[in-house]
């Protein structure tokens, strides 16, 4: 399996984690009032959380996926809208195919908004640089609605596992 496969696996299956957890907290009547919570004042809040967690895919796809697409720059309003943006974020994904990716081990070039500088392969920048932080921004949206009060485990961040579940009967 290449870099770009797993990559887009591990985005489709975080999305929907994303997506679960934003349908969850709409199901049990959360407030888009959620949107505005942190854990700390120096955090971004959950609006945020959700917004970063996906543009860390839209760059992805502009850094290695051959893409030129605008980040998410306007706040989300609502859970209802940021269902459907990684509804839009999630289509986008399937229809960068792998071939699309650039190869492994070409040069990134990437200069934060602070000035640090990172050169490194494509891979590289995938699994060190986009990854743990889009793993980052999924597990904080995860842990400021379950702050928020809804009920959520382990299973609401993994819901991809189930297709996995074997049975139990003999």
């Amino acid at each position: 399996m290449t870099y770009a496969q797993s990559a887009r696996m591990t985005f489709a299956n975080m999305l929907g984690t994303l997506d679960h957890l934003a349908g969850k907290a709409i199901d049990a009547g959360v407030s888009d009032d959620v949107l505005a919570d942190k854990l700390t004042d120096d955090m971004f809040p959950l609006e945020l959380q959700f917004r970063v967690a996906l543009n860390q895919v839209v760059l992805a796809l502009n850094q290695v996926g051959g893409q030129a697409l605008p980040l998410e720059e306007v706040a989300y309003r609502s859970l209802a809208e940021v269902r459907q943006r990684i509804s839009a974020i999630r289509l986008l994904v399937e229809q960068t195919g792998p071939a699309k990716w650039a190869d492994a081990d070409a040069l990134v070039d990437l200069t934060l908004p602070n000035g640090v500088r990172f050169l490194m392969s494509a891979e590289e920048d995938i699994r060190d640089w986009i990854l743990p932080n889009f793993y980052f921004h999924v597990t904080m949206a995860y842990a400021l609605l379950r702050n928020a009060g809804l009920v959520i485990g382990k299973m609401d961040f993994i819901p991809h596992m189930a297709r996995y579940r074997a049975s139990t009967a003999e």
